[in-house]
């Protein structure tokens, strides 16, 4: 619709009163499709985009109160602005018609400057609320981009706590596990690749590992240059995340062996560290904000990853005790850990 100009559906089951109608409309610089009967019209509107529909009530088989009844019961079709022509000048038929959701009412013979006016009133309405419609689904669509990428950002729990108002976002879990990953010799590696290849390679690679998250139901952390950081048992607790994260490192150490760089170097190895205990997890930061975690936990996993050998996913010994009899791990030994003195650790080797 152009301007107050528009596409206008006629029905009524009288040709005189539809072909005068549409010359008037047609006068008026409006285009026009024309119905005979109820049924009719609502197989029009199916097929075009109408501004406004003049709708008569007295008609065989289907009346204008049932056509008006079924078009506002359409989500696709209720946003039509519809004019009732009648020859009924009775109180009763009015009300009911603007009741069932009916723009406007003319009674026969109509008066051509009224129907001008009302017509022309009725396209503007249309005109702004289709305006305003659209600016909606504008709207809905950015607010729909904004909120994939906070979700992609914050786990869906914390994204819902910051959207609601909260400030300040720092929760305790007594009982979640924490992997660290690395990739071996990743300094020789990049001085082998250019920067965009360097950066093609550890999005391929860190792809996998995000599906693979998303297929054991882990959290994502972060990943800090070669390094890819996952917990299972938060932000909701969970009784399995020991296993989850297990199953998630043994599917990496498969996933990595896939990645070729050059015959030079035809696969790539990392070194993968696993830990189970408290965490405190929160929003740190106003500006490039992250979910991050902190605590004794973290920074033993971290160790693990960093003592860890190429190939290999080493454990604590509290790992091992939550897993000792679902899957096989092998003692490493003690080993010096800083902060920590000499720990056991295992490998697990599936």
């Amino acid at each position: 619709m152009t301007g107050t100009r528009g596409l206008i559906l006629v029905v009524d089951d009288n040709e005189t009163n539809r072909d005068l109608l549409s010359r008037r409309l047609s006068r008026l610089g409006h285009d026009t499709v024309m119905a005979e009967h109820g049924q009719q019209a609502l197989d029009q509107v199916q097929h075009h985009a109408f501004d406004l529909v003049l709708l008569d009530i007295m008609m065989p088989n289907m009346t204008g109160y049932e056509v008006l009844e079924r078009l506002k019961a359409d989500p696709a079709q209720s946003h039509i602005p519809v004019i009732m022509v009648s020859a009924l000048d009775d109180i009763e038929s009015v009300v009911r018609c603007i009741e069932l959701g009916a723009e406007d009412y003319l009674f026969k013979p109509f008066n051509p400057t009224l129907l001008q006016a009302r017509v022309t009133a009725s396209l503007e309405k249309k005109r702004m609320l289709d305006h305003e419609r659209a600016m909606m689904e504008k709207l809905k669509a950015e607010q729909e981009k904004s909120e994939a990428l906070l979700l992609n950002i914050l786990p869906g729990a914390i994204a819902t706590r910051l959207k609601q108002g909260e400030q300040v976002i720092a929760d305790n879990f007594a009982d979640v596990t924490v992997m660290f990953a690395d990739l071996v010799n990743f300094t020789e590696l990049s001085a082998q690749l250019a920067p965009p290849e360097l950066v093609a390679l550890l999005n391929r690679i860190f792809s996998t590992f995000d599906q693979l998250a998303d297929r054991y139901n882990l959290e994502k952390i972060k990943t800090i240059g070669d390094a890819y950081l996952v917990v299972g048992g938060l932000p909701t607790p969970r009784p399995d995340h020991v296993e989850s994260v297990a199953e998630m490192a043994l599917a990496m150490q498969k996933a990595i062996a896939q990645f070729t760089v050059s015959p030079a170097q035809p696969t790539l190895t990392m070194r993968i560290g696993i830990n189970t205990g408290p965490v405190g997890a929160g929003v740190i930061g106003i500006k490039k904000f992250a979910y991050d975690l902190w605590g004794d936990t973290v920074n033993t996993a971290s160790r693990m990853e960093s003592l860890g050998l190429p190939g290999h996913i080493q454990v604590t010994e509290t790992v091992y005790e939550r897993l000792k009899d679902k899957y096989h791990l092998e003692p490493r030994g003690a080993i010096d850990v800083k902060g920590k003195g000499a720990m056991m650790t295992y490998f697990l080797r599936g």
